[in-house]
């Protein structure tokens, strides 16, 4: 995420649709996916976008029917910050590493995980967050929590996200992710003296998407209402296209 306190999302929706988890039939599933998006916009923030540039995305996930799963996720990025005399690259990479139990009982899972952020090329901004989450049927909510300070956030800062998804006709499905943020104001030294506000909407995410025939690959494309950073910059709107291609690792 860029050191600009306006960036950090992991997501994503996204953008953290990556930690998106539902029972298999199998006793283990091993899930891969890969993507190319417009641009890559994080928990709303649209004025200073992780990448303007196409962005090239994609992860792995296991899945194991106790509820036990564990992935990986990663995007490349247009920026990096490195903070000593050694800068090579010209641009960053976010990794992110996740775990967690996610058991469902009737129509109900819940999950409680932990997701990794390791950053290649960009200093100060590999961060911990624990999460915990709810869905029902197409319905989510769900808060991550951050567990230490960086540049693009304080230890107990909380990301709240809400949504619901629903299939339309001829094989749309439309889907409705909201996303709130509350803050510490205590903030640390690498975050900078930036907290203005206790808490804020930051982001309205519409998404209608359809699979491309039966190629395992579909298409989609995002309208994201920009909310508020915690300095108080109002996020503008914009849209994000993407094609994504889902596979089973045998």
């Amino acid at each position: 995420m860029k050191v600009s306190f306006l960036s950090r999302q992991i997501m994503g929706v996204t953008a953290l649709g990556v930690l998106s988890l539902t029972a298999q039939s199998a006793h283990a599933a091993v899930t891969g996916n890969i993507g190319v998006f417009s641009k890559y916009v994080l928990r709303g923030v649209t004025n200073d976008a992780e990448s303007d540039d196409p962005a090239l995305q994609g992860g792995f996930d296991y899945t194991h029917d106790s509820g036990f799963y564990a992935g990986y996720w990663g995007s490349s990025l247009d920026y990096n910050y490195e903070t000593g005399d050694d800068t090579t690259a010209k641009t960053g990479f976010e990794n992110d590493f996740y775990f967690g139990y996610a058991p469902t009982v009737g129509d109900v899972t819940f999950n409680v995980g932990l997701i990794q952020y390791y950053y290649i090329s960009v200093d100060d901004s590999d961060l911990t967050e624990a999460l915990l989450g709810v869905s029902y049927k197409g319905a989510y909510a769900k808060m991550q929590y951050l567990l230490n300070d960086g540049v693009w956030g304080n230890s107990g800062d909380i990301y709240w996200t809400a949504g619901y998804a629903f299939e339309l006709p001829s094989n749309f499905t439309f889907a409705i992710d909201l996303g709130y943020y509350t803050y510490d104001d205590d903030d640390n030294d690498k975050l900078g003296g930036v907290t203005l506000q206790d808490s804020g909407f930051r982001h309205a995410n519409f998404t209608l998407s359809r699979p491309i025939g039966e190629t395992g690959a579909t298409m989609a494309v995002t309208y994201i209402v920009g909310g508020e950073t915690r300095d108080e910059v109002d996020q503008g709107d914009t849209m994000v296209f993407s094609i994504k291609y889902a596979f089973d690792v045998k």
